[in-house]
């Protein structure tokens, strides 16, 4: 969700995910791990650790890191203590930034993310200084060219979703939090692949920048994502066309 929900720039950022599988595999794995540990193992019983099992096939994470990690969240392995914490502030333009991380070392985590914002023109603020800027949905985006409009309409219909958007050059669902994996179960069941699924946190308003300051926000952005504790950037960033249709052409 780094910048604006365009097509283009969905597509790119997942080309750019898809070139660091071992990231990859490290955020899916982990976030098994917590599942486990939270709701226990069996994923029949753990909606959470099911729709996390889930995200690791459709990634193609072998079964038995699968299995180990799932294991390690129970406490039949031994293996880190994660924990789930969050890091907000501001990039370059006013850009809200808010930093999802499952970490075994806080210290050593919030100094890398301060660094980076640091480093790149931003600034690290305090709880609830931009987290009251998102709220968080279950969030489905399709590639246009997966179906038409009037299909993509009649899906979200059949599904109750709260809300859609086919303005932005992809087909996007909402639903409520509660709902993401009831959906999520749905459309695999009628064999819908979305290009991307996740527990989002959406902005409620989006901040335009100038072409200037849009490269500046960009590469703080990439190099939180890069971080090996982070697992989701989530800003109000909102790019300027001409660089993403430069960047996805």
């Amino acid at each position: 969700m780094a910048g604006h929900s365009k097509w283009a720039n969905i597509k790119r950022r997942k080309e750019a995910q898809d070139a660091k599988r071992g990231k990859i595999f490290t955020r899916l794995l982990r976030e098994v791990t917590i599942a486990a540990r939270i709701g226990g193992g069996d994923p029949d019983g753990n909606p959470r650790l099911r729709s996390a099992v889930q995200d690791c096939k459709d990634n193609n994470v072998p079964n038995d890191n699968i299995a180990r990690a799932v294991k390690k969240g129970t406490g039949d392995l031994e293996g880190s203590e994660y924990l789930e914490l969050s890091y907000e502030g501001y990039a370059p333009g006013g850009v809200a930034v808010l930093v999802d991380t499952m970490t075994d070392n806080k210290n050593r985590t919030v100094s890398e993310v301060r660094h980076i914002f640091s480093k790149h023109g931003g600034n690290l603020g305090e709880n609830g200084s931009v987290s009251y800027l998102f709220d968080q949905r279950g969030y489905f985006v399709f590639d246009p060219g997966s179906m038409s409009e009037e299909e993509f309409m009649e899906l979200a219909l059949e599904l109750e979703v709260e809300d859609i958007a086919t303005d932005r050059g992809a087909l996007e669902m909402f639903t409520d939090p509660s709902r993401y994996i009831e959906v999520k179960e749905a459309l695999a069941e009628r064999d819908h692949k979305p290009a991307e699924a996740q527990l989002a946190k959406i902005p409620s308003t989006w901040v335009p920048v100038g072409p200037d300051t849009a490269p500046k926000v960009m590469r703080l952005l990439e190099a939180i994502e890069e971080l090996d504790d982070v697992q989701y950037v989530w800003s109000n960033f909102e790019e300027p066309a001409e660089i993403a249709e430069a960047q996805a052409g």
